[in-house]
């Protein structure tokens, strides 16, 4: 029996009776994921799987790290297969992890490989899937249909455009592809130049000047209804520091204007406003 089958990680009657009988020949409807818009807009078509698979993929990043790979088979300016061999190399050590699951899931719902992925098997399978990708079948909105892909929500920052999600909605595309509002870097604080050079595109992108916090609040709201008038209803937090209550509002002023002329707030200041 190949590692992945009918009844993968089903291991009791009941849930292959709901899988199988209910689940299965449902539609997605994915809420939360990192795509990018812009592939789906170009319907993008990928060269190997190293675009497919590691371009943006800081799980696997982060596996290899942890593996001892350097950093320039991960991030650096390595060639795509190298990355690829090193992805391979590290892919026997995730086992038991959701990666080892993930990876072989995809190789044999997407490609038809049955192979485990490691050292030895990755030149052949590199090849097999390279081949399938040319395919007109295997661009970024061919590859949305054959899995039914109801709807999608992406993740975007306020200071991103939203021009390509504009253009899919306009584009016809059956599935339905939702923004997701992410304002992580509005708490950047402590990391003046990057914040400041966050909020200078957040006030591009929002058509406004961003002299005070007024101005930085009403900015973050009027993306917050851009995001809203193309379809978004979710938003997503990556909190590196969660506060049990909410500043004064003097104070969220002194620490935007003090990291706005570049001072770094402590990891004790706090920015958040009620009134956002």
């Amino acid at each position: 029996m190949s590692f992945i089958h009918e009844d993968f990680l089903l291991q009791t009657p009941a849930a292959r009776r709901l899988y199988h009988e209910f689940a299965a020949s449902e539609p997605i409807l994915d809420y939360h994921n990192h795509l990018p818009p812009r592939d789906i807009a170009h319907n993008r078509q990928f060269a190997d799987l190293f675009e497919i698979w590691l371009e943006g993929d800081h799980y696997k990043w982060r596996a290899m790290r942890a593996n001892g790979v350097e950093e320039r088979l991960c991030t650096g300016d390595a060639p795509p297969r190298e990355k690829f061999l090193a992805w391979a190399a590290t892919v026997p050590h995730t086992l038991r992890n959701p990666l080892f699951h993930w990876t072989h899931l995809e190789l044999k719902r997407y490609f038809g490989i049955d192979e485990l992925l490691n050292e030895t098997t990755a030149p052949a399978i590199w090849e097999r899937a390279n081949e399938q990708l040319q395919t007109p079948q295997f661009s970024t909105q061919r590859i949305l249909k054959k899995f039914e892909v109801r709807a999608l929500c992406t993740t975007d920052d306020p200071a991103q455009s939203l021009e390509h999600h504009q253009n899919i909605a306009a584009s016809g595309l059956e599935t339905r592809v939702y923004p997701t509002f992410r304002p992580d870097k509005a708490l950047a604080v402590h990391q003046p130049e990057a914040f400041n050079e966050w909020v200078e595109q957040l006030g591009g992108v929002a058509d406004c000047e961003i002299a005070s916090f007024d101005d930085f609040l009403g900015a973050l709201e009027k993306r917050h209804d851009d995001f809203h008038a193309i379809g978004c209803r979710l938003s997503d937090h990556g909190l590196t520091q969660p506060f049990a209550d909410f500043p004064a509002e003097s104070e969220a002023q002194t620490t935007f204007t003090s990291a706005r002329q570049g001072d770094a707030a402590s990891l004790s200041s706090k920015i958040v406003s009620r009134r956002f």
